[in-house]
């Protein structure tokens, strides 16, 4: 995979892209990382990339000039489009899902914006996604970008050590991950779960799930409405949360 940053700030992301997973997956030729600047490809004698919005207001926006002349750069003449993906607030919610899809890419261009904004031409005939990594403004798409990268990157084929931990992580499967436990078996007298130590490695299948339906009901129950379960599955829950539900309910007319 070839994965470009268009950025104001291509320093930000020295040690991002050269260090951890991201850097052994560079190292090892699986995907080529790299950050440039969009300021050289300004078209004024003063390398300015942004300007007044019309219409008055705070701020300054970003001009269609530079980045469309960054972008098709980048673009080869030949070929499939890579996506051009703009990160801003205002974009679709990046989730686990997402990364699988764009895993599946030859080749990605992240977009970021500083500033007030983008001219609105740069999402209507240049970009192709919108992401945003939640409801929160920062300072520039550079965190966003380090973001959704690093999740789509440990996706790739050999870029982790253990090929089905991508797998089984959260939101992979539509749950939350299950618990995990290493040595020593008791640590401060608490004990790691008999089943796991047993050795019969259905029993720990079928625990693992159990697991993840659980902490999935506690913490995030929205997500199991997208999950498939089976009528044992969705007795137990509803059973789980209507004694918890009850729990809870006593506790309070204490």
């Amino acid at each position: 995979m070839q994965i470009d940053v268009l950025t104001l700030f291509p320093e930000m992301f020295d040690g991002v892209f050269g260090a951890s997973i991201l850097g052994k997956a560079r190292d090892k030729g699986i995907v080529s990382l790299k950050a440039t600047n969009f300021r050289q490809f300004s078209t004024n004698k003063h390398s300015t990339v942004d300007d007044y919005p019309y219409g008055g207001g705070g701020g300054m926006v970003l001009k269609p000039e530079p980045m469309f002349a960054a972008v098709e750069h980048l673009v080869p003449h030949e070929g499939p489009r890579p996506r051009i993906i703009l990160l801003c607030p205002q974009g679709e919610t990046f989730t686990q899902r997402k990364a699988e899809e764009l895993s599946q890419e030859k080749h990605l261009i992240f977009v970021c914006g500083h500033y007030e904004g983008y001219d609105e031409r740069i999402r209507e005939h240049l970009v192709t996604d919108e992401l945003s990594i939640g409801d929160y403004v920062l300072t520039g798409g550079e965190l966003p970008a380090m973001v959704a990268i690093d999740s789509i990157v440990r996706l790739l084929p050999g870029v982790l050590g253990n090929e089905t931990s991508a797998v089984t992580d959260s939101f992979s499967t539509g749950l939350l991950e299950y618990p995990h436990y290493t040595r020593p078996a008791v640590f401060r007298d608490w004990e790691v779960p008999e089943v796991l130590i047993s050795g019969n490695h259905a029993r720990i299948d079928a625990w693992r799930r159990e697991q993840s339906l659980l902490r999935t009901l506690r913490r995030r129950p929205e997500l199991l409405d997208r999950v498939a379960l089976t009528p044992k599955e969705k007795a137990w829950l509803q059973a789980i949360a209507e004694q918890e539900s009850n729990t809870a309910g006593s506790s309070d007319s204490e």
